[in-house]
């Protein structure tokens, strides 16, 4: 079970995925581009290497991370092979939020359960119902509104609850007739989960699961499927049948380009060798392991993510070594002008840092002053495909109620109806069943042997059975 505003943190992420994809080709579902989220950042070699320290702690628009006080730069316009990254980075704690809080909450509701609507056969309960209110309130409540504000907006919110159920049960529906499989993905999202959270062990990973969620991993899973499975099936089914022409994207870059004024920024991979708690006589190998890592990626017969996803000891290793995007000014001197002097595809040589050997790539990279068109033009993409997603969105929910088998209890309302669509709760205790008398089965016994004794066509049969054309 989906919270009330998962379906449109669902939509919002498919319009960003499915925006960052409109000038990329290569997904293979209807354009749909996959995205599994990156780590930004997490390596120590790569912090100790790339920012200048007195830089980042005077920069007090940015939050200190431990050890050192550094945090991702997120970039304000990537390039269009790393611009998912932006777009699609999940962290658990957010997964957990938006899947499962409303559960958590479960055993502070007491409702009788009673079936509010019916689904194609499923159900949602009032249980269910007061649950998401309860999510409802708590989300507000963690945006700072309270008193009469915080009781206005839920009265004009909890109204789309019921409604919100239903969407998420017939998207995960329809994602199922259409057999989306998206096993990969979350297999891959949960390793990254445990990954970050430095678990090796299952059982454990799982009941760190059911510890921060207050469910069973196997639910955490099953809600994990179907958010991904929606997302896809919005991504195929809406988001690649709404276009945004490449002219338009063009007339707003013209109208706004005090909006695309760039500092300098790279894109960077990385690969650390690590000399952590090393013999001192094994680091000469640990240097040619290095070396011959900078030759293997230079020849370009292997990708840099797979090599580091075989070799490296940084946490990035998971995500093929993408660590994100740095502003020049954050870089230490030496690193920025190893990087920025050139171009993009530039494989470093070993580095030697305190912690061991660092390599890095060049991914992409950004000049300082105004972004061109070709730089910007997944970011405008996006903003101008929102508005026309959202509407594509509810109307494509229009079509799946219309086809729908719905019953909606009186006394509640699906405020995304089909208009004109009987919606009417049916009481099964209430149906009149159908009575057949004594004689109308005789009748119909009759009239089957009737038909068993008739001729077929070109033959004459007597009271014997025999044919007469014998």
């Amino acid at each position: 079970m989906v919270s009330p505003s998962t379906l449109s943190v669902a939509a919002a992420e498919t319009r960003r995925t499915y925006a960052c994809g409109l000038s990329t080709r290569g997904a293979s579902s209807g354009g749909f581009v996959s995205w599994a989220p990156r780590a930004a950042h997490k390596s120590t070699a790569a912090r100790y290497s790339l920012f200048d320290m007195g830089a980042m702690n005077n920069n007090s628009n940015r939050r200190a991370r431990p050890p050192i006080g550094v945090r991702s730069v997120r970039p304000a316009a990537s390039g269009r092979r790393l611009f998912h990254n932006r777009c699609m980075k999940v962290r658990f704690r957010m997964l957990a939020t938006l899947l499962f809080a409303g559960m958590a909450l479960a055993s502070d509701v007491r409702v009788m359960e009673q079936i509010a609507a019916k689904v194609n056969g499923e159900i949602v309960t009032t249980g269910e119902l007061a649950r998401f209110r309860k999510q409802l309130e708590g989300e507000l409540r963690q945006q700072g509104l309270t008193g009469e504000k915080l009781q206005a907006e839920i009265a004009l919110r909890e109204k789309d609850v019921l409604r919100d159920r239903i969407d998420n049960l017939l998207l995960v529906q329809k994602a199922k007739e259409l057999t989306i499989n998206v096993d990969a993905e979350v297999t891959k999202q949960l390793a990254s989960i445990q990954r970050e959270n430095k678990i090796a062990d299952q059982e454990k990973f799982q009941d760190f699961v059911r510890q921060q969620t207050g469910i069973p991993f196997e639910d955490f899973r099953q809600q994990m499927r179907e958010r991904f499975m929606t997302q896809r099936l919005l991504g195929q089914e809406v988001g690649s049948k709404v276009s945004v022409p490449r002219a338009e994207a063009a007339k707003y870059y013209a109208e706004h380009k005090d909006e695309f004024i760039r500092e300098e920024r790279a894109f960077l991979s990385e690969i650390l060798i690590s000399t952590a708690n090393k013999d001192p006589k094994e680091i000469p190998a640990l240097e040619k392991k290095a070396k011959d890592l900078v030759e293997r990626a230079r020849k370009g017969e292997e990708k840099f993510g797979d090599l580091a996803k075989a070799n490296s000891n940084a946490d990035t290793a998971g995500d093929l070594g993408q660590v994100g995007s740095f502003l020049r000014k954050d870089m230490q001197p030496q690193i920025a002008d190893m990087v920025f002097t050139h171009d993009r595809g530039y494989v470093t040589d070993p580095i030697r840092m305190p912690n061991g050997f660092l390599i890095l790539r060049v991914d992409e990279k950004h000049t300082a002053g105004l972004a061109s068109l070709d730089e910007v033009e997944n970011e405008i993409m996006q903003k101008l495909s929102a508005p026309k997603f959202d509407p594509a969105v509810r109307a494509y929910l229009t079509g799946l109620r219309e086809q729908a088998f719905l019953e909606i209890r009186e006394g509640f309302i699906d405020s995304g109806a089909a208009p004109g669509k009987d919606t009417s709760w049916r009481d099964p205790a209430q149906l009149k069943p159908e009575t057949v008398t004594k004689e109308e089965v005789a009748s119909q016994i009759r009239r089957k042997r009737l038909l068993w004794m008739l001729p077929l066509p070109g033959t004459k049969t007597g009271v014997s059975g025999r044919s007469s054309s014998e």
